[in-house]
């Protein structure tokens, strides 16, 4: 997907994450921006909370099925209070939260984990019921090399460490534009 965003685009969707929480927080100065035409094309995104430095909530969409702009509003929701690995977000948190924004591509199914590159592709791993992501910056984050990251998709996807070597096992890669608030 040649896919990419002005840093007036990022902006907007960093500033529409952060407005859509204070809004449901019930904070005063809720002021959205205004949107281009490129934030209304359809696209799976990620919305990821930190507060000093610690995950607070990662919720997204890989395949996208609304307005990049919706989207990004329902992901900062869901992921400041809907990820069931954390309460949700207090009112005196708020000041204290960073946001990470994580635009996708469309999937691309592999035949070949030799085909995923470190830094630059997420994995979605799926099998029968099963399935898990990570995005691409996780691995990067983690210090981890491309076995490492593929047995952590496999255990995010509730599978056997090895299930990558399963031909029932689809694997299938994705790259993102990701930002975060400065």
């Amino acid at each position: 997907m040649d896919f990419s965003l002005s840093a007036e685009e990022k902006d907007i969707l960093l500033k529409t994450a952060r407005e859509r929480i204070r809004e449901k927080l019930g904070l005063d100065g809720v002021a959205y921006p205004a949107s281009t035409d490129k934030l209304n094309e359809i696209c799976g995104a990620f919305v990821t909370i930190h507060n000093s430095g610690m995950l607070r909530g990662c919720i997204g969409n890989i395949i996208g099925r609304r307005p990049l702009i919706e989207t990004i509003k329902n992901m900062a929701h869901a992921a400041a209070f809907e990820d069931p690995r954390f309460p949700p977000l207090s009112p005196d948190e708020f000041g204290d939260i960073d946001i990470e924004i994580s635009v996708l591509s469309p999937l691309r199914k592999i035949s070949s984990i030799s085909e995923i590159e470190i830094g630059k592709h997420g994995i979605y791993m799926s099998r029968g019921y099963k399935s898990g992501v990570l995005l691409p910056q996780v691995a990067t984050e983690q210090g981890w090399d491309l076995q490492s990251f593929v047995e952590h998709t496999c255990m995010k996807s509730g599978l056997p460490t090895d299930a990558w070597k399963d031909p029932n096992t689809m694997i299938e890669i994705f790259s993102a534009v990701i930002f975060a608030e400065k």
